[in-house]
């Protein structure tokens, strides 16, 4: 993560996510991913507790990975690193299966 004005970067390594999914409009879709981290990566100075907004089309392509803080906009953002691990599980089985699958009875749960 970078703060912004700091020059200090930590690479968080995420270990799970928990997706919330939720239709914005008819091109856009929110999820909303609650994370785990490793335990030698703890949260950066400044942070209470870490979401993930991914705001994506509704064939799965990801338009926009933003940190949040206590759900709100954060004077932090994610490295190429942090951004790279939030597509790959974007880009999951799972994940491209319930955006696709958001007119479910399962959809917008937690998955």
């Amino acid at each position: 993560m970078i703060q912004y004005g700091s020059d200090t970067i930590t690479e968080l390594v995420f270990t799970a996510f928990h997706a919330h999914i939720e239709p914005r409009n008819g091109q856009l879709i929110d999820v909303e991913l609650e994370v785990e981290l490793s335990v030698d990566t703890p949260l950066p100075g400044g942070l209470t507790s870490l979401t993930v907004l991914v705001v994506c089309a509704w064939n799965g392509t990801v338009a926009e990975i933003a940190p949040l803080d206590e759900g709100c906009d954060c004077e932090f953002q994610f490295t190429a690193s942090e951004k790279a691990q939030i597509a790959r599980y974007m880009d999951s089985p799972e994940m491209k299966e319930a955006i696709t699958n958001l007119s479910s009875p399962r959809a917008g749960k937690l998955w």
